[in-house]
């Protein structure tokens, strides 16, 4: 048997990565990883995380407001920027110091460097200027923002990146793209005071996504001031000498910003990585493409989360390197089931939903039943604010399964987790149906839809 440096090494300590070197070191092996900018990953150092926390903040100038109707008195108010920045970075540390030690605390060695790929069994370590060796290597590299080179000027924008470390709040931005990120910072911006524009290639922004709710929430965020522009692109960015940004759309409009931010979609971080030193297979994207085991076409080499592109979601990379580790070295094979994932958009209002959208529904079953409701929470009543929710339930009509939830309203995202589980277990509408409502909530809706407000049926062929 060849002898190794190690058992696993790990190159990128994100949480896929960080989660299968600290439960393949439980297992009893060998274990190193080696990230090249900080410890948490995308999720954790510019991405989730820090975004939900510039979420929470772009929410209080609505509280406020709406605190008015409810008979408090509230006087003048700021916001300051640059402290929101400096407690988020606080926040950020913390939690980065929490994975670091998380690790070691698991027996992990740690690599502060860019690792690259040797060979099947090797890693080059750049900052050390040395190559180790594994029995097995795991790439948990994730994604990176995608950013236009065809576009001039596009080196003048900013992307999901930079957005956290921006020195000043601009008080103009304009945002290309339509999807989570997009959206989410389009409500942040918007939320924080500033002139926002949403310029988005589609037909209607968050694609994939139920078109009812995809539809409501453009009503809803258009409420808020923010501009949307579907079926539109940027062509050409020209930095303006007395500060700020031009940005030419195909249509010929013009807009001057202060800030331009794309979001366009993320891309696999493979480049550069050698993986044609081992001879690992890539898709068009860049993807390492895998089999159900995250397993590449070189026995020695896996990857899991974002880099393989399959579900592009923290939780699901988390569960992938869980997966992964157990398998390898916890003689527990297993795989990861990327079916039914709950998933959230925090925009304003929030999206949550899990399972199929009706478009789905439809092409996958011949009779399927639609239950809906909109209407105003309660806590918009006595606060006069314009902002409806809605709640879509599909069912498959022959066997009465629910097939997809959708809500679009406060707190939609924690709704997801656990309307996640009731789908998982394959809950039908008659248990929904049979569930006690709680009262007086938004979520008892849920469960007092009686009656179909569509109903499809297709013919049975002759």
């Amino acid at each position: 048997m060849a002898d190794f440096d190690y058992d696993l090494f790990v190159i990128g300590a994100g949480s896929g990565g960080v989660r299968a070197a600290r439960i393949a070191a439980t297992h009893g092996a060998r274990v190193a990883i080696a990230e090249e900018y900080r410890y948490g990953g995308t999720c954790v150092i510019r991405g989730c995380v820090p975004k939900k926390l510039l979420v929470y903040a772009s929410q209080y100038s609505e509280a406020f407001e709406d605190a008015r109707g409810f008979g408090w008195s509230i006087g003048e108010t700021s916001f300051d920027w640059k402290a929101l920045i400096a407690a988020k970075d606080k926040e950020i540390a913390r939690l980065e110091g929490i994975y670091r030690r998380n690790l070691e605390n698991s027996d992990v060695e740690l690599y502060d460097t860019r690792a690259v790929i040797a060979g099947p069994n090797s890693v080059y370590l750049k900052a050390q200027d040395r190559t180790v060796t594994a029995k097995t290597i795991l790439i948990a590299t994730g994604g990176r923002p995608n950013l236009d080179p065809r576009i001039e000027g596009i080196e003048h924008v900013i992307s999901s990146d930079e957005v956290f470390h921006l020195e000043e709040l601009p008080q103009r931005v304009a945002i290309s793209g339509g999807g989570y990120i997009a959206v989410e910072f389009a409500c942040i911006f918007a939320g924080l005071g500033v002139e926002t524009t949403l310029v988005y290639r589609g037909e209607q922004i968050l694609r994939g996504f139920d078109d009812d709710l995809r539809d409501a929430v453009r009503t809803e965020i258009e409420k808020k001031g923010i501009r949307v522009l579907c079926g539109e692109v940027f062509t050409r960015i020209e930095k303006l000498e007395e500060g700020g940004l031009k940005g030419h759309l195909a249509s010929g409009e013009t807009m001057s910003v202060d800030q331009i931010m794309f979001a366009i979609g993320r891309i696999p971080n493979t480049e550069g990585l050698g993986l044609e030193s081992a001879g690992v297979e890539v898709g068009t994207k860049g993807e390492i493409r895998v089999d159900d085991t995250s397993r590449t076409n070189v026995p020695s080499i896996y990857a899991v989360g974002d880099v393989t592109d399959r579900v592009n979601l923290t939780p699901v990379a988390i569960r992938e390197g869980h997966a992964f580790a157990d398998s390898v070295f916890g003689k527990n094979p297993r795989t990861v089931d990327h079916s039914l994932i709950p998933t959230a958009v925090f925009s304003q209002p929030e999206i949550g939903t899990v399972g199929l959208t009706e478009t789905e529904a439809l092409a996958a079953y011949p009779n399927v039943d639609v239950y809906s409701s909109t209407f105003r929470p309660m806590r918009n009543t006595i606060s006069g604010r314009d902002e409806r929710m809605l709640m879509k339930i599909l069912v498959d009509a022959d066997t009465d399964r629910v097939l997809g939830v959708h809500v679009l309203g406060p707190d939609a995202g924690e709704l997801s987790q656990v309307l996640g589980i009731a789908l998982k277990m394959g809950a039908t509408k008659a248990d929904f149906d049979a569930t006690m409502a709680v009262h007086p909530t938004a979520a008892e809706e849920l469960v007092t839809m009686r009656s179909p407000s569509k109903q499809h049926r297709r013919a049975a062929a002759e």
